[in-house]
């Protein structure tokens, strides 16, 4: 698990774990290195968020229970249409329709994939919403 601050506003900081499933995660390792967020020193605790990257398969479910179960009072974040909705691939038997139908999910971001502006955005949100 990694440390972030946004750069824009360093008192708004994150631990991010990553469940990296499919295309959605080049998108979000280009959010993590943009620049818009600063890693900042592990000692510190707080908040964290779970972001679910990508098509969950339903082989797939019980390891990402597992993951965020891990991770007691951690968020998570629904990063992309195949695992809010189950994307292009919805009417594949394996494809499970959302991650929100096993855990509940904090926030969503839309897009097939999203941009990685949003992943900041999302993260600004949960700010300002007292999540983080």
């Amino acid at each position: 698990m990694t440390r972030y601050a946004l750069t824009s506003d360093p008192s708004v900081s994150v631990e991010v774990v990553s469940a990296s499933l499919a295309c959605c995660t080049l998108e979000l390792q280009v959010a993590l290195s943009s620049g818009a967020l600063t890693r900042v020193p592990e000692g510190d605790v707080g908040p964290s968020v779970i972001v679910i990257a990508g098509t969950v398969t339903d082989a797939l479910v019980p390891s990402v229970l597992e993951l965020i179960h891990s991770y007691p009072d951690t968020k998570v974040m629904s990063f992309g249409a195949c695992a809010t909705s189950g994307g292009p691939y919805w009417d594949s038997p394996p494809v499970s329709k959302g991650i929100d139908q096993f855990v509940e999910v904090s926030t969503y971001v839309a897009g097939c994939p999203p941009r990685p502006d949003a992943f900041i955005q999302a993260i600004q949100e949960l700010s300002v919403n007292g999540a983080l």
